[in-house]
């Protein structure tokens, strides 16, 4: 199988590359030294298209399939991974999610404004006490009362949650059915009984708004559930599996970030008369890091491809839990050791906080525990891995 970019999506990827470059890369710096947020970001990407890419035109979309808009992520995590972070749940985890599992009436009355950036989106799924146990664990519930559902509960780590506009949250609605009791809806945070109790102060991902969020009777229209009542498994499923391809993608464009840099280092950094480039040690960590790069992206975008080609009807969902789980834990692995040389490349300044290799080495550590933790996606493989020939455990 191969995955050589079409002219198109060459072309998309070019462009995505300079505009991340002239207009998110200076944004970098301060976001990671004084945890800032850029207030304008989302306004700013949906006014120049790059919100709603897989949304249709009719809606003011791109229309573009998961593997262009993987070309994007990739290009944006290049230039400032920590904006493609705010980004990322915005486009992927709340728009996309309710392009593909909402009623045409809630996709009309929602899109719009995620697409036009005039609102920033969230999901809330983990919770204080739910976190690899996100569905069995979930307390937050949602009682039915009229036209309305009253939601009390907390979530927990959730991106874009102090600064959404609306968060595509998890609840149980039939709590003695366990993970086939929890519904999906969407929550606009300026409901009453809806508060942010904490922004938390991160290693990475600084600038990046992550919160723990509170509702207290917060009322929700009926017509904000999202799919059926007590269906909500399927929607975070399908959620998870798109997530953790397509979130993927940022992590690989910083990692070869990281390794132009350090070439570029390597290249001028002169000890014993000479650059350390042209030493076999640093040259095996450059090989080291270029293969492991190109894995990645080749495991991502089959990942994407295959989520792609299951929207078309082609495919299994199993084959497809295994393929996202299976990119982002190589992915994770990946961008781990990628920065951890790219630091030992730079030495002392790579040990410097304020230097850019520093922060993807700081940011990089979520990739092990964003959207499941390692050890669950190695159980999600090894089921999958199980079923596929038939055989059962229990």
């Amino acid at each position: 199988m191969q995955f050589t970019p079409t002219p198109e999506q060459q072309a998309l990827y070019d462009a995505a590359f300079r505009y991340a470059e002239a207009r998110l890369h200076p944004l970098f710096a301060r976001m990671d030294d004084e945890d800032w947020f850029p207030d304008q970001l989302i306004a700013q990407l949906g006014a120049d298209g790059y919100c709603g890419l897989t949304a249709p035109e009719s809606l003011g979309g791109a229309g573009m399939d998961l593997m262009s808009a993987g070309m994007v992520a990739e290009a944006f995590g290049y230039w400032n991974t920590n904006a493609a972070f705010i980004w990322g749940p915005h486009e992927n985890l709340c728009l996309n999610n309710i392009l593909r599992n909402g009623t045409p009436e809630q996709i009309a009355r929602f899109a719009p404004d995620l697409i036009a950036g005039r609102k920033i989106g969230a999901l809330g799924l983990t919770e204080p006490g739910a976190g690899s146990d996100a569905l069995g664990s979930m307390a937050l519930k949602a009682v039915r009362d009229g036209d309305d559902y009253v939601l009390t509960g907390r979530k927990m780590f959730i991106s874009n949650g102090p600064v959404a506009d609306l968060v595509l949250t998890y609840a149980k609605t039939a709590p003695e059915r366990g993970a086939k009791g929890i519904s999906a809806f969407v929550v606009d945070t300026a409901t009453p009984g809806f508060s942010v109790a904490q922004t938390l102060t991160k290693m990475g991902w600084r600038g990046c708004p992550t919160g723990e969020l509170v509702f207290e009777g917060v009322r929700v229209p009926a017509a904000n559930l999202l799919g059926a009542e007590n269906a909500g498994v399927g929607v975070v499923m399908s959620g998870l599996d798109i997530e953790r391809a397509f979130l993927g993608l940022p992590y690989i464009g910083a990692a070869q970030r990281c390794l132009d840099l350090s070439l570029d280092y390597a290249a001028t950094r002169r000890q014993f008369g000479k650059p350390i480039g042209s030493f076999q040690m640093i040259q095996s960590h450059l090989a080291e890091m270029a293969t492991l790069i190109d894995a990645a992206r080749l495991y991502a975008y089959r990942a994407l491809s295959a989520c792609d080609a299951l929207a078309r009807g082609e495919g299994g969902r199993g084959e497809i839990h295994r393929l996202c789980a299976g990119s982002v834990l190589f992915g994770a692995d990946m961008i781990a050791q990628v920065t951890d040389r790219a630091v030992q490349i730079h030495g002392g300044s790579g040990f410097v906080w304020e230097t850019e290799v520093n922060r993807h080495y700081r940011n990089a550590r979520i990739a092990s525990l964003g959207g499941g933790t390692t050890e669950v996606r190695k159980l999600i493989i090894a089921e999958e891995l199980f079923r596929a020939r038939g055989l059962r455990l229990d």
